[in-house]
């Protein structure tokens, strides 16, 4: 696997996917993910495991979809575990990741909530 630059910070995440994604490189944003990392995508569906979040993320990424940076909301960080999240703005409501410190130090995602469906009443 290619030496990619490391999230340093919990929010470090959100750029480096951004940057990853619109490079079209699949393997670099898996690499932001824990092995067995959780991903609420496709939508009412999960992607368990960094392998099936890269073959996931290549299938998106062949379309040449472009992210823009969304401003990060503030981080809560308990020890070595943090929330993350981000309003989008495509209006979807709010994007909502569990991070956890590595033993370098570096922050990777645990469970990835890219989209919130509006409660249906």
């Amino acid at each position: 696997m290619p030496e990619y630059e490391k999230a340093m910070r919990p929010e470090d995440i959100t750029r480096l996917f951004v940057e990853r994604s619109n490079a079209g490189d699949a393997a670099g944003v898996a690499a932001l993910y824990e092995e067995d990392a959780v991903m609420a995508y496709p939508p009412g569906d999960r992607t368990v495991g960094r392998e099936s979040i890269r073959a996931l993320w290549e299938k998106v990424l062949a379309n040449r979809p472009r992210f823009e940076p969304e401003q990060p909301l503030p981080t809560l960080v308990s020890g070595d575990i943090a929330l993350t999240s981000t309003p989008p703005k495509d209006g979807t409501g709010a994007r909502a990741q569990v991070v956890r410190r590595q033993p370098d130090g570096s922050w990777l995602r645990l469970l990835d909530q890219p989209e919130f469906a509006s409660p249906t009443r």
